[in-house]
């Protein structure tokens, strides 16, 4: 018999023919009693697999008393209760790598967007207001001070892609790494303060549960751009709406949102402001890659071997 596992979000196509030659899958999306769903597989789920930002609750990791690995299509493993998981003797998984050159691009076609005010200029055209006036002058990008708040593989990704705009730049991290020439600066309200353009590429967690908050946002100024490509809750949602309303923040660029897929309604009046809807690695080549892992993975775990991205 196949092993039999919940699939949290859908996946490629081609990634859920995988899935399903291989195993019983149970659509936890497609269900219309969800909880009913669980209730009724519980006892034969070996496996769950969930999107980064969806993740898996306690509660249901508990529901399951044969579950040994939840396989996350995704980097983030903050909607995971990771020691709770530990405690159990559940096995996670992430697919860490595949996704970096996506997120890397998108954020720094945010910069660009966001400084270049790309978004408005598309609505003024397409409002049919260029015969009447122009827009106001933009931002410059080439050149300018980019400060990283988190210098992982995204981080430093995006830094190298700074570089080829001419940029200087400094990064935050736990710790300052030997192995780059970037300008470590520890405190992230000073970051901010030598910084054009800051932005977020850290992990999320506890400790960095609204970093980005109302002092850091005034460090950045008035003439400042916030690029989010992290979670959501790395970043104040009200003080960011407030500071881009007041104009204490001069733009922002954001894919994450602290409520997804809910988005306040205040940014949607802001011309300084891009919004996405979480697409840093929405492309087909990673999605696909970010799903083969999660493949991988699975095989590893079922036939006892070492799983090739483990997380605990």
């Amino acid at each position: 018999m196949k092993p039999e596992i919940l699939l949290v979000d859908p996946m490629m196509p081609a990634i859920e023919q995988a899935l399903d030659a291989t195993y019983t899958v149970h659509r936890l999306s497609a269900a219309p009693d969800r909880d009913r769903l669980i209730a009724e597989v519980a006892p034969r789920v070996r496996a769950v697999v969930t999107g980064g930002g969806t993740g898996v609750k306690a509660a249901v990791v508990d529901a399951l008393p044969n579950l040994g690995i939840v396989a996350i299509n995704g980097v983030g493993t903050d909607a995971v209760d990771l020691e709770h998981a530990r405690g159990r003797g559940v096995r996670v998984t992430n697919t860490p790598g595949v996704l970096t050159d996506d997120v890397a691009d998108l954020a720094m076609g945010l910069v660009i967007a966001a400084s270049r005010r790309m978004a408005a200029g598309d609505r003024f055209v397409r409002a049919g207001q260029w015969p009447k006036g122009k827009l106001p002058l933009a931002r410059k990008v080439t050149g300018k001070r980019m400060g990283i708040l988190g210098l992982g593989r995204i981080g430093e990704a995006i830094a190298k892609r700074a570089e080829a705009f001419g940029m200087s730049i400094a990064y935050t991290n736990r710790n300052p790494r030997s192995d780059v020439a970037y300008r470590f600066i520890a405190s992230p309200e000073d970051l901010a303060r030598e910084s054009d353009i800051l932005v977020v590429a850290a992990s999320a967690g506890p400790a960095s549960r609204n970093m980005v908050g109302r002092a850091l946002l005034d460090a950045l100024g008035p003439d400042g751009i916030l690029v989010n490509v992290a979670r959501g809750s790395v970043v104040d949602e009200p003080e960011l709406l407030a500071a881009l309303t007041e104009g204490r923040l001069g733009g922002a660029g954001l894919d994450v949102f602290a409520d997804e897929p809910n988005v306040p309604e205040g940014f949607f009046a802001l011309d300084n402001v891009v919004l996405q809807p979480h697409q840093a690695s929405a492309t087909v080549e990673t999605r696909t890659a970010m799903g083969q892992l999660v493949l991988d993975n699975l095989e590893a775990f079922f036939a006892g071997r070492p799983l090739p991205t483990a997380v605990v």
